[in-house]
C-alpha cells in the first residue's frame, strides 16, 4: 500500500486539530469572566441602549426631595432665619421615621393670642404623626404681632399678619408688621432641607386665626400648598369692605388645585358659623366653602350626617383631582374636635370626630398635583 495518501491525511487531521486549538485559545483570552463583566457593567444584558444611558435617572440625578437625610428627631426648636432676624421653630420629627426617607410637613398654625408651643397642647398632632406608619412633621411657628393680654403665656401672646384681615387689635395688619405669607415660605424652604421633606406633599392647618392664616397662605402660595384645613377659621378671601357678608375673592384667583377640608362648630361665638358684620370674620362658613368648591370647579356634593352631632358635606370631581370637604358640628364651640385640651370656656368640644385624625387622613390622600 502507498503511505502517501496516509502522509496526506495525518498532516489535514494535524491542521483540522490545529485550528480547533487556536479558536479554543482566542474564546479563552477575549471572553470576560462573568464576576468582572457584572462589575464593569459591560454585560450585554445589563447594559441600557445609549438613548437610555443618557437619559435615565439615576441617584445623583433624582429630585432633590428624594436625597436626603435627617437629622432632625423627636421635638425640638429649629432657628429659621428670615429678613435678618432669628425665629425659633418648635418641630417634631417621630423618632422612628427614616431619616433618608421625604415625609410630609404639617404646617400648625397657632391661634390669636397664642403661641406654636401652645398649639401643640390643642392639635395634639404630634401623637398624630407618631402612629402614623411612615410619619410626618410638625412644625410650629410663631406670630409676630404681639398681643396686649391679661393672660400671657409662657411663649408670648401673639398675632398672625392676615393679608386683608384685621388683627385682633383692629389694625389690618399694623405697620412695620412681618410679612407672615413669606415668613411662612421660609419655614417651609429651610425645613424642605433642614427636614427632609417632600415638597409634594406640605400642608398647613390652624385654629381659629391661624385658620385664616393658613387659608390666605393658601391663596397666597398655591405653588407650595397641597391642601389645607383649618380649623373654626376657613376663610376663601378677605370680606368686601362695602359688606363684610361678601367675599373679596381678588387674592384667592389663583389658588386652583388646593384642596380644602374644615371643622366649625354652628355655636362657635367668636367665628360664629354664619358670619357677622366684623370685618376680621364676615361671611359664614358655607359661603366659605362653597367659594373653594367654585374655585375648584367641583362637579358633585354629597351631605350626610357622621355622627350624632356631625354632618360631612363633601365636593367631589373638582379640577386638578382637588376635593373639598366640610365638617359641620352641631352645638360646636369655638373649639378644636376631638382635643383633650380644657377649651370649656370658648364652648362645646366634641369627641365624635377628631378633627386631627381626619386632616391628616384627608390630607395622605391628596398630594400636589
Amino acid at each position: 500500500m502507498s503511505r502517501r495518501p496516509l502522509l496526506i491525511g495525518g498532516l489535514a487531521l494535524a491542521i483540522i486539530i490545529a485550528l480547533l486549538t487556536a479558536t479554543s485559545f482566542l474564546q479563552r483570552t477575549t471572553a470576560r469572566p462573568p464576576a468582572l463583566a457584572s462589575r464593569s457593567g459591560s454585560s450585554p444584558s445589563a447594559t441600557p441602549p445609549p438613548s437610555q444611558t443618557d437619559d435615565a435617572p439615576t441617584s445623583q440625578a433624582a429630585p432633590a426631595t428624594t436625597q436626603c437625610s435627617r437629622t432632625l428627631s423627636g421635638t425640638q426648636s429649629v432657628d429659621i432665619e428670615f429678613d435678618g432676624t432669628t425665629y425659633p421653630v418648635q418641630v417634631h420629627v417621630p423618632e422612628t421615621a427614616d431619616p433618608e426617607a421625604p415625609l410630609p410637613l404639617v404646617m400648625d398654625l397657632h391661634d390669636s393670642d397664642s403661641n406654636g408651643v401652645f398649639q401643640s397642647s390643642i392639635s395634639e398632632l404630634d401623637a398624630v404623626a407618631d402612629a402614623d406608619e411612615t410619619g410626618f412633621i410638625v412644625a410650629r411657628p410663631s406670630a409676630a404681632t404681639a398681643v396686649d393680654t391679661s393672660s400671657p403665656l409662657a411663649d408670648g401672646n401673639w398675632a398672625w399678619s392676615i393679608p386683608g384681615a384685621p388683627t385682633v387689635a383692629g389694625q389690618t395688619p399694623p405697620g412695620g408688621a412681618r410679612d407672615d405669607v413669606a415668613f411662612l415660605s421660609a419655614v417651609i424652604e429651610q425645613l424642605t432641607t433642614q427636614g427632609c421633606v417632600d415638597s409634594q406633599r406640605v400642608y398647613l392647618t390652624g385654629f381659629s386665626g391661624g385658620g385664616r392664616m393658613a387659608s390666605a397662605y393658601a391663596c397666597a402660595r398655591p405653588d407650595l400648598v397641597a391642601a389645607i384645613a383649618p380649623v373654626a377659621g376657613l376663610r376663601a378671601g378677605s370680606p368686601s369692605a362695602e359688606d363684610p357678608a361678601v367675599i373679596d375673592t381678588t387674592a384667592c384667583a389663583s389658588a386652583q388645585g388646593v384642596s380644602v377640608t374644615s371643622f366649625h362648630g354652628t355655636a362657635d361665638l367668636v367665628n360664629p358659623y354664619d358670619g357677622n358684620e366684623d370685618p376680621q370674620w364676615g361671611y359664614g362658613l358655607d359661603t366659605a366653602v362653597q367659594e373653594w368648591a367654585d374655585l375648584n370647579q367641583c362637579a358633585e356634593t354629597g351631605t350626610e350626617m357622621i355622627s350624632e352631632h356631625v354632618e360631612r358635606t363633601t365636593h367631589q370631581d373638582c379640577a386638578q383631582n382637588a376635593e373639598v370637604v366640610s365638617y359641620k358640628v352641631s352645638d360646636g364651640g369655638h373649639t378644636w374636635p376631638g382635643t383633650s385640651a380644657d377649651l370649656s370656656a370658648l364652648g362645646t368640644t366634641t369627641q365624635e370626630i377628631s378633627a386631627s385624625e381626619l386632616m391628616w387622613e384627608f390630607f395622605t390622600a391628596h398630594p400636589k398635583g
